[in-house]
C-alpha cells in the first residue's frame, strides 16, 4: 500500500504489572505514551486526492485516548486482569480507533514508551 498518512497524539496513564517477569514494574508506575496512528490505503479518494481526513482522524485518537487519559489502568474494569503492557494497549488504542472511523484501509497505532522502546499493532 503505497499512501501513508498518520497523526500523533500522546496519554499519560498509571499501571503495575503481575508476574515476576516484570521485575520493578510490578510496582504502581506511570507512563507518557506518545502515541502514533497511521493510515495506509492503494488509492487516494476520488476528487479528494487523500488517504484520509487529517482532522478527522486526529480527532479519532483523541477520543479513543481520552477514556486511558491520567487513569489508572488497573482500575479500569475492561483490563481487570489483564497486564496492560505496551504492545497489548497498542491493539486496544488501535481497536477504538477502528471503531470510529469507515476507513478501508490498513491502520496501524505505535505506542511509543520513550526514544529507545516501542511497540506496534496494525489491522
Amino acid at each position: 500500500m503505497p499512501y501513508t498518512v498518520g497523526v500523533r497524539d500522546s496519554v499519560m496513564i498509571a499501571h503495575s504489572f503481575r508476574g515476576e517477569a516484570f521485575g520493578p514494574a510490578q510496582k504502581l508506575h506511570g507512563a507518557t505514551y506518545t502515541v502514533d496512528a497511521e493510515f495506509t490505503t492503494d488509492d487516494l479518494e476520488p476528487g479528494l486526492n487523500w488517504v484520509i481526513d487529517i482532522g478527522q482522524a486526529s480527532a479519532a485518537l483523541a477520543t479513543a485516548l481520552a477514556p486511558y487519559q491520567y487513569r489508572n489502568l488497573d482500575e479500569l474494569a475492561e483490563f481487570q486482569g489483564q497486564n496492560t503492557t505496551t504492545e497489548f494497549m497498542a491493539k486496544q488504542i488501535h481497536d477504538r480507533l477502528r471503531a470510529r472511523l469507515s476507513f478501508r484501509g490498513s491502520i496501524r497505532v505505535t505506542l511509543h514508551e520513550s526514544f529507545r522502546a516501542w511497540a506496534s499493532y496494525a489491522s
